[in-house]
């Protein structure tokens, strides 16, 4: 009894852990604002999320693949770093400094022309 119960217990964790990483879409571009490689503050970089598996590219363009670790982590394979995320995906701060944040491009107002008027064949 003891044994299904401390089994039943681990899916139910292990299930929560799962949910904390897929609640997050960090999907997008990233600007990097402190501790930038080669000094390169407000170059873009770049997250693409597909389950658990992520793509990176950062500022300097090196790329790597990555994925979610425990507890809001991630993992950069290329890199060897990790790197913690903020619970809606809007900054990544990464093990050796570097800080990334979700570029937010601002909204673009777009006015309609003029209205043209046809006249109807007779």
């Amino acid at each position: 009894m003891k044994t299904a119960l401390g089994s039943a217990a681990m899916v139910i964790l292990l299930g929560i852990a799962g949910a904390s990483a897929q609640d997050v879409n960090l999907t997008g571009r990233y600007v990097c604002v402190q501790v930038c490689q080669y000094g390169l503050v407000g170059q873009p970089a770049y997250i693409t999320q597909n389950g658990w598996e992520l793509n990176l590219i950062n500022e300097a363009g090196q790329p790597s693949r990555g994925w979610f670790n425990w507890g809001g982590r991630l993992w950069a394979d290329n890199w060897q770093q990790g790197a913690v995320y903020s619970a809606d995906g809007m900054t990544v701060q990464f093990d050796r400094g570097a800080v990334w944040q979700r570029d937010v491009a601002p909204a673009v107002l777009v006015q309609p022309g003029p209205v043209r008027r046809v006249r109807p064949l007779r």
